[in-house]
């Protein structure tokens, strides 16, 4: 690979690691290749799709020219594999902040998580979280919900393809589900506390699929300190180092 290479463009599919932000990632990978391929200061890269910092797995990159190409592979639908735990709730949705609103789950049956489960399939309403990316009035929703400032997030409608694989250990439930742009797994996992009464929170979420790109058809190395990342091999423009 050249310069030349990075700068008429490229898909990087990184492997993002919990507790990084899709920001930290993506500065990490372009310091990484201005340093190994003397890129110019102005060199451009970014994101397709944010992952929350307590998740990991598929954040495609885009650099150079392909960089036009990041609404049309934001656009794609989405593959996660989630994991929550009923009988609490947290203010972020997921494992951010300690639990809150502890409740007894001892009734809940099988059929009622099935039953629930169904009720999201297809086209829903679903409000985003206040910890969230999403700007309000130009600012961060989550860098609001931080500074202790009420943020109203309005309801939106999203789409849930599907919903599979599912295993049922209580309190933690798993499942794979597929989506399209703009689906919040926070607010499932949350929305589906409510639908059961007892609360729920996300405990584990991996992106696993956007469009045609598979993490698990990637091959995973270190690239900087524990950041890891990952290319498919088979496909052109893709990259591997």
């Amino acid at each position: 690979m050249t310069s030349t290479d990075f700068l008429e463009g490229q898909i990087i599919l990184l492997d993002k690691p919990m507790d990084w932000t899709s920001f930290q990632a993506v500065n990490k990978l372009k310091y990484k290749l201005k340093n190994e391929f003397d890129l110019p200061k102005k060199f451009k890269i970014g994101h397709a799709g944010t992952l929350d910092p307590k998740a990991t797995g598929l954040l495609i990159v885009c650099t150079g020219k392909f960089t036009k190409r990041i609404s049309e592979i934001q656009d794609a639908p989405k593959e996660y594999l989630v994991e929550l735990k009923i009988g609490a709730q947290t203010i972020s949705y997921d494992t951010e902040h300690p639990e809150i609103e502890i409740t007894d789950f001892s009734e809940i049956t099988e059929a009622q998580i099935l039953e629930t489960l169904e009720k999201f399939k297809g086209e829903i309403m679903q409000t985003p979280p206040v910890f969230s990316a999403l700007k309000i009035e130009g600012n961060r929703a989550y860098d609001l919900a931080r500074k202790g400032i009420e943020v109203e997030m309005k309801s939106r409608p999203t789409t849930i393809n599907y919903i599979n694989n599912l295993e049922i250990n209580l309190p933690f439930i798993s499942f794979t589900v597929g989506c399209s742009k703009g689906t919040y797994i926070r607010s499932l996992a949350h929305d589906i506390g409510q639908d059961l009464g007892v609360g729920a929170y996300l405990t584990k979420l991996r992106r696993s699929k956007i469009g045609d790109y598979l993490v698990e058809d990637s091959s995973a190395e270190i690239l900087v300190d524990d950041f890891k990342f990952a290319t498919l091999e088979s496909r052109e423009n893709i990259v591997k180092f």
